[in-house]
């Protein structure tokens, strides 16, 4: 039988005048955090609105004509959506407030934040995961709090995989190419002709065109390069999100870096921040010198001038989270770049070498082109100072420039609509309180049956979300209707009230999916309770080139489809946000058992706080700063010295022991009001501590005040008098770094060993500078005291030795440093006398990494 040729023909309505700004809001990402623009949409044909995954700009391609001419009639359609544009237009009109004035001049200053993926919402597929949502709620966040500011990343066509999970447990992805006019974007134009900017790869020129996506305030900037001028291999650069070899990766990275500063400049933008977020976008800081280079700067001087304007943001601890490339894959790849550039490939090889070996490490890049640099929590800054301590490698990894600034999440994107209905209600002003914890004490006194009413909403909700989505799952792997249906018994029965767990996030081996199935007749004997039954849900994905994550794939699959557990493990195909916004709403308890230290930040814990959701976690991440006690449950890790098995057999332990013990019967506590007053209580403690120091607002604050504002300010002293400090900088460098191997220090005295509590006592120490001159170098003594019961240990006093005049045309040689100290603590205290370059221009002082001891 001949199978007939099918052709696609799309009827396209035309929108009514009554309602012709559907389109303007269509194609503003203000609609992926506001719920009032997504309702007006899902109003006018809610089942359209659901097969179109969300997608308001393709909705209107695709909605019948009488269903918009209906809108058009309708006075309380017309009513909302008045509102929503008024709510619109007063977004756009507001001005930003002095917090961001003050810091960062709206008319001069401006930040240019690259990223490789951007998850604004499920309708634009152009993120895998947190990378990608972090970026989009920095963006959104920025927006909100009206920065100057600018995203630069590539428009994937397939972006990332679609998964599916067969009637095996198998992961299977199938990729599913998104058209440009089915996204929210417009193409950028130079001259009424599409703005194209090229990029000098081996042996050809590789063009992009640009698209932009408005997102509220502030833009966003996509390098595309399927275009005509490229050859078919080329254009399929853009194609997928992490796909391909590593041959596609570099060449992704140089189109974004390289790639995207061109279209900056050609957009007539002039950043005076750079934020490079993770180290796929690290190539930017060979462009910027380049076009430094142009003006007459030698490298190492454009290097100082653009570093000095530069953060560079780490996301992962784990060594496979890190782009490294070989030698001879970065001289091909660069081999063309570098020669039009005029720049050596053996200097530009060693910004990315690490541990002196031959391969191209993007984060040692990134590190060594900025001087501003941070991890994404607490925990993680103090892994990344260590992990990437060769870069700095005489200074202590507590010491060197690693900072850190905790994750957080955009509140209108997560937080449910009928959470925020019931703020506006009992705390009418809380948007604008995001971050003033005092504010949040409100949470209290909002009624126990009212919050937990909503809570049981929305968790309804949930459960009917997942059984829509495990009908379909199961009706296409021809799963029964009978093990469907018991399956979902827990789900369809909200007057049961099931206790339901949440795990949801990617499936990397080290963030132990499988934890909790380690003493598994007792997990089954805690879930199959009769009275106390739990439900475990699981979502993810894992890469398509990671096996033992698909494994943990198929091990959950398996549990889920045994007989005893069948109902109580529930496994959900192609986790995405839209999935993630009902997940995070509606569970009770969201699971996170990570192997410490490996969990960067990990924001997910933070979206469910927001929701009421109580955190059963690994101390890692954010978690470590969020957990107070009261607010969730912790499992404290292992050393990570000991066997990792011994390590996984303890922790599951502590973590069963938790459930059985304490989390589950404080759920069931309910007596005669029908809920736990006390898991109420405990969860209006998650919400409350949780919310206004883990959301966005306060982490692109905290952002502003400890980088962009120096960044912005150290740039403008680099360049300041033709880059007059910049190139006073990198002479000085070059001096101290031929020079400081000969340098030393050496004790005058005897150190005192005791002395009263209000006696003084002297230091001196001779230091033999090998060329340099005193005021090249700085000479300090760190008092440290001792851990007592009286007196906490909370760092060391820093003591300056000043330069003793002369001294250096004394007999005996050397330079002559002192210092007359009080003993700071009682008791006994160490000292430790340090020597370190120093130079007035840096911009952490401890910069050039190296460091000399008594």
């Amino acid at each position: 039988m001949h199978n007939p040729t099918e052709f696609k023909l799309e009827a396209r309505p035309c929108i009514p005048e009554a309602l012709g700004r559907l389109e303007e809001l269509a194609n503003d990402l203000f609609y992926s955090w506001d719920h009032g623009v997504r309702s007006l949409f899902a109003r006018i044909d809610l089942r359209l609105w659901q097969k179109v995954a969300h997608n308001p700009k393709l909705f209107l391609r695709r909605v019948a004509q009488d269903r918009l001419e209906e809108a058009a009639e309708d006075r309380a359609f017309l009513s909302e959506y008045r509102r929503i544009l008024s709510t619109y237009d007063a977004y756009l009109e507001t001005e930003p407030g002095p917090e961001v004035t003050t810091q960062l001049d709206p008319e001069t200053a401006l930040v240019a934040y690259f990223c490789a993926e951007f998850g604004f919402h499920e309708s634009f597929p152009i993120y895998s995961g947190g990378l990608g949502i972090l970026a989009g709620d920095h963006c959104k966040a920025a927006s909100d709090l009206g920065l100057p500011f600018v995203a630069v990343g590539l428009l994937y066509q397939q972006g990332y995989f679609i998964q599916t999970i067969n009637a095996q447990g198998q992961q299977v992805a199938r990729y599913e190419s998104h058209f440009s006019d089915e996204l929210p974007i417009s193409m950028v134009e130079s001259g009424e002709v599409p703005l194209l900017v090229s990029v000098p790869f081996p042996g050809r020129q590789v063009y992009a065109k640009v698209w932009e996506a408005r997102v509220g305030h502030i833009r966003l900037y996509l390098l595309d390069t399927h275009v005509e001028e490229n050859s078919p291999e080329d254009r399929e650069l853009t194609l997928q999100l992490y796909g391909g070899d590593e041959t596609t990766r570099i060449s992704q990275e140089m189109l974004l870096g390289i790639g995207g500063v061109r279209v900056l400049e050609a957009l007539g933008l002039s950043p005076t921040v750079w934020h490079i977020n993770e180290g796929h976008a690290a190539f930017l800081i060979l462009e910027r010198c380049c076009k430094a280079m142009a003006s007459g700067l030698r490298f190492d001087a454009a290097l100082e001038l653009n570093a000095g304007s530069t953060l560079f943001t780490t996301h992962t601890p784990v060594p496979a989270g890190h782009d490294i490339f070989s030698r001879e894959l970065v001289q091909h790849s660069l081999g063309e770049y570098l020669a039009e550039a005029g720049l050596d490939f053996d200097t530009v090889f060693r910004l990315g070498s690490k541990n002196s070996g031959d391969s191209f490490n993007m984060t040692s890049l990134g590190l060594r082109g900025s001087r501003f640099h941070n991890g994404v929590s607490r925990i993680h800054g103090n892994v990344a100072s260590k992990m990437e301590g060769e870069i700095w490698p005489q200074v202590p990894p507590e010491d060197n420039p690693i900072g850190y600034i905790t994750n957080g999440v955009h509140v209108p994107t997560f937080l449910a609509p009928e959470w925020s209905s019931l703020f506006d209600i009992q705390a009418p002003t809380w948007k604008s309180e995001l971050r003033n914890p005092d504010f949040w004490e409100f949470v209290d006194k909002i009624p126990d049956y009212h919050y937990w009413s909503v809570h049981k909403a929305l968790k309804q909700q949930m459960g009917e979300y997942i059984v829509r989505c495990l009908r379909r799952q199961h009706r296409r792997n021809g799963t029964g209707h009978s093990a469907t249906a018991r399956m979902t018994r827990h789900l369809v029965s909200p007057e049961k009230d099931t206790m339901v767990i949440g795990f949801a996030r990617r499936f990397a081996t080290y963030k132990r999916a499988t934890l909790i199935f380690s003493d598994l007749d007792r997990l089954e004997r805690l879930l199959t309770d009769t009275e106390r039954p739990v439900v475990l849900v699981f979502a993810g994905k894992a890469h398509p080139k990671d096996k033992p994550g698909q494994q943990m794939i198929r091990v959950i699959h398996d549990l889920a489809m045994q007989p005893a557990l069948m109902g109580h493990i529930i496994l959900l195909e192609d986790y995405d946000q839209a999935m993630a916004r009902r997940l995070l709403s509606g569970v009770d308890v969201w699971l996170n058992t990570p192997e410490y230290p490996k969990e960067a930040s990990g924001t997910s814990g933070e979206k469910a706080a927001l929701n009421g959701a109580l955190n059963l976690s690994v101390l890692d991440g954010w978690w470590g700063e969020g957990y107070n006690g009261k607010n969730g449950w912790t499992i404290n890790p292992r050393s990570s010295d000991l066997d990792a098995e011994f390590r996984n057999r303890e922790e599951a332990r502590d973590l069963l022991d938790l459930l059985e013990f304490e989390v589950i019967p404080l759920y069931y506590n309910r007596a005669s009001q029908g809920y736990s007053k006390g898991w109420v209580q405990r969860s209006k403690a998650s919400m409350k501590s949780i919310t206004p120091r883990f959301n966005s607002q306060r982490m692109v604050m905290d952002y502003v005040e400890r980088y962009y504002q120096p960044a912005c300010t150290q740039g403008k002293k680099l360049a300041a008098n033709n880059n007059q400090l910049a190139t006073e900088l990198a002479e000085w460098k070059e001096r101290i770094r031929r020079d400081w191997e000969g340098v030393s220090l050496q004790a005058l005295q005897h150190m005192v060993g005791e002395c009263l509590h209000d006696e003084e006592i002297n230091l001196t120490v001779r230091a033999q500078l090998n060329g340099l001159k005193p005021e090249d170098v700085r000479v300090e003594c760190l008092v440290t005291p001792e851990c007592t019961g009286t007196h906490e240990c909370t760092g060391s006093d820093r003591i300056l030795l000043e330069y003793v005049p002369g001294s250096d045309e004394e007999a005996g040689g050397g330079t002559l440093f002192s210092a007359s100290i009080l003993p700071p603590y009682p008791g006994l205290q160490s000292l430790k006398i340090r020597m370190y370059p120093f130079h007035e221009g840096l911009t952490h002082p401890l910069e050039m990494g190296a460091m000399i001891w008594l």
